[in-house]
C-alpha cells in the first residue's frame, strides 16, 4: 500500500516538474515571434523563455525537496515517539506485573520503575499515583469498621513499633515516591484511607489534598510535610512529629492528635471540631480562623487567644 502512494506521489511530482514550468511560463508562440523581425533576436527570446522555464523549474525542485526533507522528518519523529511509547509501555506492564510479586526486592524494583515511567510520561503520572496509592491500601490496611477490623484509635500507643522501613519497606517506599511525585492537572486526589501507616517517614512529603480518613499515622515522622486541604478525619496522629508540617483548610474533625508535634505548624482554617489535642505541643502554631466547638480537646495547659 505504501509502495503504491509513493509510486503514485512520484508521478504527480514529476508532472508537475514537466508542466507547471510551461503553465506559468508559457513558451512564446509563432504570432508573438512574427511581430520580431530579427530572426537572432527571436533565438534569443526563445533561450530566455527556456532559462526562466529552467530557473522555475529548478526552484520548484529544491522547494519540493525540501517537503520531502521535511515529511522524511516528520515520518522519523512519528516512528520515534511510536517506539517510546511502546517502550513506556512495555516498562509500565513489567513494572506491574512486579508488584505482584512474592520477592520484596521485586516489589521495590516495580515501585522505583513507575516512579520512572511517571518521570519520562507526564500523560501516565495519575495512573501510577492511583496504582502506587492502591499498593500502600493493599499492602498496608486498617480496615476501620470492618467486622474484623482493628480498634481504632488503639487504647494505647505502641511504642515499640518498628519504623515502616523496617516493617513494611516496599509500602514506606511507595509513600517516598508519591511524597515527591511531579503533579498533574488531571491527577486524582491521594488516596490513602484506612491504611496503617504507624511510624511512616514522610518528611517534607507533598500530600496535599490527600485523603487519609480513618488511618494509623501514629508516630509518624512528617516534618515540615504538606497536608494543606488534607482529609483527615478521624485519623489517628498520636505522638506524630509534625512541626513545621502544612495543614491549612484540612478537615481534622475528631483527629487524634494527643502528644503530637505541632510547633510552627501551620493550622490555618482547619476544622478541628472533635478533635482531640490533649497534650499536643503548639508552640509557634498558626491558628488562625480554626474551626471548633465545644467538642474540640485543648492541651490542659493551652489557652486560646
Amino acid at each position: 500500500m505504501l509502495g503504491t502512494l509513493g509510486g503514485v506521489a512520484g508521478l504527480i511530482v514529476l508532472a508537475a516538474v514537466v508542466w507547471l514550468p510551461r503553465t506559468v511560463y508559457p513558451p512564446l508562440t509563432p504570432r508573438e515571434l512574427g511581430h520580431v523581425a530579427s530572426e537572432e533576436k527571436r533565438v534569443e527570446l526563445q533561450q530566455a523563455q527556456s532559462k526562466v522555464q529552467s530557473d522555475f523549474r529548478s526552484q520548484l525542485l529544491q522547494a519540493l525537496g525540501g517537503l520531502v526533507v521535511v515529511a522524511g522528518a516528520a515520518a522519523g519523529w512519528q516512528q520515534l515517539r511510536l517506539a517510546r511509547e511502546g517502550q513506556i509501555t512495555e516498562r509500565f506492564t513489567r513494572a506491574i506485573d512486579h508488584l505482584g510479586s512474592e520477592t520484596l526486592d521485586v516489589r521495590l524494583g516495580g515501585i522505583y520503575a513507575l516512579e520512572r515511567v511517571a518521570k519520562n510520561s507526564p500523560d501516565d503520572r495519575p495512573t501510577v499515583s492511583d496504582i502506587l496509592c492502591a499498593f500502600v491500601r493493599e499492602h498496608s490496611r486498617w480496615p476501620v469498621g470492618a467486622p474484623d477490623g482493628p480498634e481504632h484509635p488503639t487504647p494505647t500507643v505502641d511504642r515499640q513499633m518498628p519504623w515502616l522501613t523496617t516493617r513494611a519497606p516496599d509500602v514506606q517506599t511507595a509513600l517516598y515516591v508519591l511524597g515527591r511525585r511531579h503533579g498533574h492537572p488531571q491527577e486524582h486526589k491521594l488516596y490513602l484511607s484506612r491504611a496503617d501507616l504507624r511510624r511512616a517517614q514522610l518528611s517534607k512529603a507533598q500530600l496535599e489534598g490527600t485523603n487519609l480518613r480513618h488511618s494509623n499515622l501514629s508516630r509518624a515522622y512528617m516534618p515540615d510535610s504538606n497536608l494543606e486541604n488534607g482529609q483527615l478525619v478521624n485519623t489517628d496522629l498520636r505522638h506524630a512529629h509534625l512541626r513545621g508540617a502544612r495543614l491549612s483548610h484540612s478537615d481534622l474533625r475528631d483527629a487524634h492528635l494527643q502528644h503530637a508535634d505541632l510547633r510552627q505548624a501551620t493550622l490555618r482554617g482547619a476544622d478541628l471540631r472533635g478533635a482531640n489535642l490533649s497534650d499536643a505541643h503548639l508552640y509557634g502554631a498558626d491558628l488562625t480562623d480554626v474551626r471548633t466547638d465545644e467538642t474540640t480537646t485543648w492541651p490542659g495547659t493551652y489557652r486560646r487567644t
